[in-house]
């Protein structure tokens, strides 16, 4: 199926199902979640246009129902969190001075950092991504991972101990080195 093709396909499977789709979603999920889960249901036929049966409303309420259940999964997580966070004894606010200095070193730190460091630590850091679903979103596997990570934490420590006027020196040098 060429790329025009794959077009029309999603096209029609719009027109035709989308407000099915959002009715199925509607019906199970939360108001705030319904776009996102309907969003995400198409965009999973865009991707496998060519898997679509010839009979899609089906197969798009089990894709809905998978999204859904992933976000729900997500939900609970980020819930759970928040319980915890709330439960943890509340730290002693450092002055402001205090906080402002290690945000500008842990930034310029970062800065330092090569783009491969950056993407492990963010997968986990940021995307919340454990080192085996990291790993697989990096294609490599988990212990690989892990050895990666665990080299860019160090340097990202070294980097943030280190004086700010050799920062610019450091960049130049990882620079220059493959």
């Amino acid at each position: 199926m060429d790329d025009a093709e794959a077009r029309d396909r999603l096209t029609r499977l719009w027109v035709d199902l989308h407000e099915d789709v959002v009715r199925f979603v509607a019906r199970r999920a939360p108001t705030e979640l319904v776009d996102d889960v309907v969003s995400e249901t198409f965009l999973a036929a865009w991707r496998r246009v060519e898997d679509v049966p010839s009979e899609p409303r089906p197969w798009l309420f089990g894709v809905a129902r998978n999204v859904l259940a992933t976000q729900v999964r997500t939900h609970g997580r980020w819930q759970a969190l928040g319980v915890r966070l709330e439960q943890e004894p509340r730290a002693v606010q450092e002055p402001l001075d205090d906080v402002a200095t290690d945000r500008t070193d842990l930034r310029r730190a970062w800065e330092l950092l090569g783009d491969a460091d950056r993407e492990v630590i963010a997968l986990v850091a940021w995307d919340g991504l454990t080192n085996i679903e990291a790993a697989q979103v990096l294609g490599c596997r988990p212990s690989t991972f892990a050895v990666r990570l665990n080299r860019a934490r160090k340097r990202l420590l070294a980097f943030s101990e280190i004086p700010q006027g050799t920062a610019a020196t450091l960049r130049h040098m990882q620079q220059e080195t493959p």
